[in-house]
């Protein structure tokens, strides 16, 4: 069995935008979401830029007893999947009736623990903790409280693959499809944005310190780049076989036509070439296409020097004279992390069912490597029906997916 593996809906919570329509807008106008953050400086942060993004109130639609599992990642991740079940019209009735499953990527909770830890230290008495600690602070706390939110019946895990994490909770929730043993899975990423998240990054000095100018400060692929920006919040695709799409009037977005994968086998922390390399070729191979279809590539490029020159040279060893578009939204949003894989199928979505290619921003000055590719400085007006979009995280784990446009 071998079966069509379709999005039928798609949301998002994300410093460009609450919604859809929003995080479009932000694309399209090149509205930045990085900010600098005073409070991490105070804490003794290298560089305090972020993306910045409210904590939604959930008050006036979940109960008490149901936020307090909840953790910051959880409550953006129930925002996008609710709004991608209504994209995708899918009400809880179907939810009632039907094995939906639900892989999502988290790869951390430091918040949750944090917090644990801080009352434990402070009142010595383990009982003070509260009865939602545990909950939030498992790495699968976004998949748990989602399942329970919306009583899902289907599949239910967590992916944990670094910054790859959303990409690959796709990439298998497809396979799952494909195989015959679920018929739609609600899939993505989240990522936390608080200080204690990412506080161990800054202390490798993983971060861009361009405090003067945040909106500068992610700049993939330009050879001026000097680190990442952390960001984050949570994107839900909704995917379902044909059949089930079909069979219940849904309207068909795209379709997923393939998954690659592969790992570095290398160093924990710097990406290789030969690694993402694979990883194309095989979600290629596994789409069975002519490279020449593909008229997007969202890279995975955060910024940092040596994970863009060798994801450059990936890209240009695999698609050879082929010259298609190449940006990294990351420009826009900073690095989401284990929210990335998902939130950049949805920001691809939006381009591509809207005709344009947003600007790979503060790509002033290529590279060797970069030289190489097409990376537009500007946004391009350009109809195009297929994209190619790669997730590679820490630990050498690598994921492509590519989408083909259904009009």
């Amino acid at each position: 069995m071998n079966r069509k593996v379709v999005i039928t809906g798609m949301g998002i919570y994300s410093c460009l935008g609450k919604n859809l329509e929003e995080v479009k807008d932000s694309l399209f106008n090149g509205i930045s979401g990085i900010v600098f953050d005073p409070v991490r400086k105070e804490m003794g942060f290298r560089s305090a830029l972020t993306a910045k993004l409210d904590e939604p109130d959930l008050k006036k639609e979940l109960t008490r007893s149901q936020r307090v599992y909840m953790p910051e990642q959880a409550k953006y991740a129930y925002c996008a999947t609710r709004d991608a079940l209504k994209h995708a019209g899918i009400d809880q009735e179907f939810l009632d009736k039907n094995e939906v499953g639900l892989l999502y990527g988290n790869d951390s909770s430091a918040d949750a623990v944090v917090k644990s830890v801080d009352t434990m230290r402070e009142k010595k008495d383990t009982t003070l903790v509260g009865s939602g600690a545990i909950f939030q602070s498992m790495n699968s706390t976004v998949t748990m409280n989602l399942a329970c939110i919306f009583k899902l019946k289907g599949m239910n895990l967590t992916v944990s693959g670094a910054c790859a994490s959303g990409s690959h909770a796709i990439g298998l929730g497809t396979l799952l499809i494909r195989s015959g043993l679920q018929d739609c899975v609600i899939c993505g990423g989240a990522q936390e944005v608080n200080p204690f998240s990412i506080g161990s990054f800054d202390g490798i000095s993983a971060f861009s310190t361009r405090e003067n100018e945040p909106t500068k400060a992610s700049r993939p692929f330009d050879k001026d780049r000097d680190g990442l920006v952390p960001g984050g919040g949570a994107a839900t695709i909704v995917i379902e076989s044909y059949e089930s799409a079909v069979k219940r009037g849904a309207t068909i977005l795209a379709e997923i036509i393939g998954y690659g994968f592969s790992s570095n086998g290398d160093h924990i922390s710097v990406p290789n070439v030969d690694g993402p390399s694979r990883s194309l070729n095989m979600a290629i191979k596994d789409a069975g296409i002519d490279i020449k279809e593909i008229g997007y590539v969202n890279a995975h490029a955060t910024s940092t020097p040596v994970g863009d020159r060798n994801e450059a040279k990936a890209i240009a060893n695999v698609l050879g004279d082929h010259k298609p578009e190449v940006t990294s939204t990351k420009c826009f949003t900073g690095h989401e992390m284990w929210m990335a894989g998902a939130s950049e199928v949805v920001y691809s979505m939006l381009m591509m069912k809207n005709n344009f290619i947003a600007a790979n921003l503060n790509f002033e000055n290529p590279d060797e490597d970069s030289a190489a590719l097409n990376i537009p400085s500007e946004r391009v007006e350009k109809k195009f029906d297929m994209f190619l979009s790669n997730s590679f995280g820490f630990g050498g784990t690598n994921s492509t997916l590519i989408v083909k446009n259904i009009d």
